[in-house]
């Protein structure tokens, strides 16, 4: 079989309507508009509707991307798709997303790894691109952590926000001209020791509820900074490459400060990191693609770009990937 990369040919995004500000938050809990963006940089966040639900906002980011590229529902192999609030314990949301889009053939599923969702879908998308299992996959990572918040915890209700985002992978051959573009590698980590420090309670085969996100911010936190850029440091070493050079870092949007400390860690300047954590807030999974969406979309990243995605979510989980736009 002739060697393939998997190329980016699109991205997409969607947010819901609402936008709820910090100051809609006082409302809920005792904080206040700069107490909020002094400890996250967060200032807004969206809220899905009454009745939108993740399969909504993921087929509308898949749509949207789709539209971009140029393809439909019929030039698609495979979709795979990240979140940690799916519609239903089962069927995957991604088969519901499938058949919203008029896909009929290939297969689509669901992966979770909470913050880190849609590195590991990537990572999962890429394979599949490369052995030949599928030639064209759109990868999406989408949640509705609105609905797993307990709105009365200050620590976290204040953290989070909904969205989807997504990408259009297509397999192309190295020895055709531009080989260099694509997906370089990716790279995923996790350790099961650190549950405590983010999870949600409740469960279907433990209580038949679905429960609330609980947090130790400070124990994530400690951890974030540290694993993200072991991540990053094994993504440029895979490539013999180095911080310099990165055109752009496009890290998980959890917290202005660790997306700070990532820049200071791979000494770039601010004005190489595209956050968006302002107005988007923690969308999980979401995140990373929706960032990707905002900075592609404003021209910031264009072809030829070496462009570094990184995230951690609970799990422990945490990982990398290399692109060449």
């Amino acid at each position: 079989m002739m060697p393939v990369r998997a190329q980016v040919v699109a991205c997409g995004g969607y947010l819901p309507e609402r936008v709820f500000t910090n100051d809609d938050l006082t409302r809920y809990v005792a904080t206040s508009d700069h107490w909020i963006q002094q400890r996250t940089g967060i200032r807004e966040r969206r809220i899905a509707a009454a009745g939108e639900t993740t399969a909504d906002m993921a087929t509308r980011a898949a749509r949207t991307t789709l539209d971009r590229a140029g393809f439909t529902a019929s030039d698609l192999d495979l979709i795979v798709l990240a979140t940690a609030t799916p519609d239903e314990t089962f069927p995957a949301t991604a088969t519901m997303v499938q058949a919203r889009l008029g896909m009929t053939r290939g297969a689509a599923f669901d992966v979770h790894a909470v913050c880190t969702g849609f590195i590991y879908a990537l990572s999962v998308a890429d394979a599949f691109l490369k052995t030949g299992q599928a030639r064209t996959a759109l990868v999406i990572g989408a949640e509705t952590f609105s609905r797993i918040l307990d709105w009365t915890d200050r620590s976290t209700c204040v953290l989070f926000g909904d969205g989807a985002g997504a990408v259009l992978l297509q397999a192309a051959p190295l020895n055709e001209p531009a080989t260099d573009r694509g997906v370089l590698s990716t790279h995923i980590y996790s350790d099961g020791r650190h549950h405590d420090a983010l999870y949600v309670d409740g469960g279907p085969s433990r209580t038949q509820t679905v429960g609330c996100l609980r947090m130790e911010g400070k124990e994530v936190f400690r951890h974030a900074i540290h694993r993200m850029a072991e991540a990053s440091d094994a993504a440029l070493a895979a490539n013999g490459k180095t911080a310099a050079d990165l055109d752009w870092l496009v890290p998980h949007q959890a917290n202005m400060r660790i997306i700070e400390g990532m820049a200071r860690r791979l000494e770039l300047s601010m004005d190489h990191v595209v956050a968006t954590v302002d107005r988007h807030a923690n969308t999980s999974a979401a995140s990373i693609p929706l960032a990707l969406f905002e900075a592609v979309e404003d021209g910031r990243i264009r072809p030829g770009h070496l462009v570094l995605l990184d995230g951690m979510g609970g799990g422990f989980t945490w990982g990398s990937a290399l692109i060449r736009w």
